[in-house]
């Protein structure tokens, strides 16, 4: 049972009661590696989805294989049942102190504070400086579990020094834990790498640049079909297409406030003819340059551009992940153009087609959440007041009306506009970051975007920014785990397999064949001299939805012996009845 109020000491933020359990077994699990490696400089030690990590800087380096003895350590002193006690410090104090405990990154998280008092915590011979809150006491630490070792710069900057960091998980209760352990087991089969080349879907190697994706046949099939349905659906809800260039003069990223804000994930310049150029990280000026072209008339909107745009944003080596972490990925990219009387319109719309998108491709659950701006920071975002407060009640009306539950996200908005973001849920119950539609009342400012109106005057228009699915690369990603490669008949590369039971077969396999191929469904057929169990066999690894068994009986009578993925046996069908059932799921993209 979870702590009640009073059992918390010192709280001044607010944490929900798991999250003060994952911030405390933090601070347990440090207390074990400081007596399991004397010396060890700590760096932050912050509660996460699901657990919580510590940076350290360690006298030696450890491994996965040295976890079971910290969690050893771990459940030693949890069972000591120490109260975790607050007190507080001046900062010559808390510097004092950091510095005589050799804690070098302490003293410089503390002289980056404005704080006059300095929050510590110490629980048995464990001291550190942390805001809080925290369970009472230490016997409260039951349920946790270190996953994994990594290496993390300081603070995030590869200029820093490299330190260990070390992940764990914990919950209230057992039962959850056990739930979570059991579904990080089953992301590891799903691991979209190891799919990934066992289906020969993808490749990203250094020779060819990390975080580039080479797309394989098996692969790009894939891409073809969520391209495809992609642009129908646009189609359909009144959008127009558009190509634009992979690299623009510096100057356009000055004006769009690219370089002043987001440059850290732009690539360096490029000298052409005594101008510098930078490949492009978005696609917004180039619709912006679109819009541009000619007079536009309040007749003419909304204008809605769409494009599959290939962006680069520099990614630091360490956090490049398969398709989930790339440096070059095609955005499904969409910019919107329209007048306030239409703008809760086409917000609406916005969320119309995210949610055909989430039912085609099988994520029934989502969750929603509205990145708001950071009133503290107001210096990092372009526009003012009266313009961020517009677009923040403006896009939670929209919300509101659709009786949309969502969570507002302090500080994550662009720096241009705040924005709705949409994380569907998969298979076993991990978030993924999909949807995100962003309101933007700066950027036609700057560009001196205008409509003529119906009083023959200039007027600015409002920009949406809007993207589905995120990037092909990373939906992709998601897409192979979240099926577990196992892809419904109308994204698999290969819909069904001609499996001749002989070589005597093996002209008629042909015939199956070219019958399926003509009636536009992708096939394969196995005329190698293996025996049908290992052909079957070889089919189910290549999770081709359909196998069609053919032998003398089939031959004869012009059939097909029907085996489908997981479901085995579903007798024989005509040629034509087969063809008939497949185009129907794939029609319909059936899962």
């Amino acid at each position: 049972m979870a702590d009640s109020a009073e059992e918390y000491d010192f709280v001044p933020r607010e944490l929900n009661p798991v999250e003060t359990v994952r911030h405390s077994t933090a601070h347990l699990m440090a207390s074990a590696i400081a007596h399991l490696y004397p010396g060890t400089k700590f760096g932050i030690g912050p509660h996460i989805d699901h657990g919580f990590y510590y940076d350290m800087e360690m006298p030696e380096s450890i491994s996965e294989a040295d976890l079971p003895a910290i969690e050893a350590e771990m459940k030693k002193i949890a069972k000591g049942n120490h109260k975790f006690e607050h007190s507080l410090l001046d900062r010559e104090d808390a510097i004092a102190w950091a510095e005589e405990n050799d804690q070098p990154y302490k003293v410089e998280l503390i002289e980056g504070l404005d704080d006059a008092k300095i929050s510590f915590f110490k629980h048995g011979d464990f001291t550190d400086m942390c805001a809080g809150p925290h369970v009472r006491y230490s016997k409260k630490l039951k349920h946790y579990k270190l996953t994994r070792v990594a290496g993390a710069y300081w603070r995030g900057d590869e200029k820093n020094k490299m330190l260990t960091r070390v992940y764990g998980v914990a919950f209230e209760k057992r039962e959850d834990l056990d739930a979570h352990l059991e579904m990080l087991e089953e992301a590891k089969k799903r691991d979209h790498r190891r799919i990934g080349k066992d289906l020969e879907l993808f490749r990203i190697t250094q020779e060819y640049g990390g975080g580039l994706v080479i797309w394989l046949p098996n692969g790009a099939y894939i891409r073809k079909e969520i391209e495809d349905f992609w642009r129908e659906a646009h189609l359909a809800h009144g959008y127009e297409f558009l190509f634009t260039p992979h690299i623009a003069p510096r100057a356009l990223w000055d004006r769009s406030g690219h370089t002043d804000h987001y440059t850290d994930s732009m690539y360096g310049a490029i000298a052409v003819d005594e101008e510098l150029y930078q490949l492009k990280p978005m696609n917004c000026p180039f619709h912006i340059g679109a819009f541009k072209n000619r007079v536009r008339s309040y007749r003419e909107l909304p204008i809605r551009y769409a494009e599959l745009g290939t962006v680069y944003r520099y990614e630091r080596s360490g956090a490049l992940h398969g398709l989930m972490r790339v440096r070059g990925f095609t955005q499904d990219d969409a910019h919107i153009f329209c007048t306030e009387d239409t703008l809760e319109q086409e917000l609406g719309a916005c969320l119309d087609i995210a949610q055909l998108m989430y039912s085609t491709y099988g994520f029934p659950e989502y969750k929603v959440e509205l990145s708001a701006r950071d009133p503290e920071n107001k210096e990092k975002y372009l526009g003012d007041d009266a313009i961020w407060e517009l677009s923040e009640s403006t896009l939670a009306k929209v919300l509101g009306d659709r009786d949309i539950e969502y969570k507002r996200i302090e500080g994550e908005a662009a720096f241009y506009g705040p924005k709705i973001d949409i994380k569907v849920v998969d298979t076993i119950g991990r978030t993924w970051q999909l949807t995100t539609v962003q309101l933007d009342f700066t950027q036609p400012e700057r560009f001196d975007l205008s409509y003529v109106g119906t009083d023959n005057a200039g007027h600015r228009p409002i920009m949406i920014h809007r993207a589905l699915l995120g990037s092909l690369e990373r939906f992709f990603g998601i897409l192979i785990e979240h099926y577990a490669g196992n892809f419904p008949p109308w994204l698999a590369p290969v819909q069904a397999k001609v499996l001749p039971l002989s070589a005597k077969f093996v002209d008629y396999g042909r015939e199956v064949e070219q019958k399926l191929r003509a009636a536009g469904l992708r096939v394969q057929l196995d005329d190698s001299d293996e025996k049908l169990g290992y052909k079957i066999r070889k089919a189910e690894l290549e999770k081709v939805p359909y196998a069609l068994i053919l032998g003398g009986r089939e031959a004869e009578a012009g059939t097909v012996g029907v085996r489908k993925r997981k479901d085995g046996d579903q007798g024989s069908f005509s040629v034509e009845d087969f063809i008939a059932r497949l185009k129907d799921e794939v029609e319909t993209k059936a899962r």
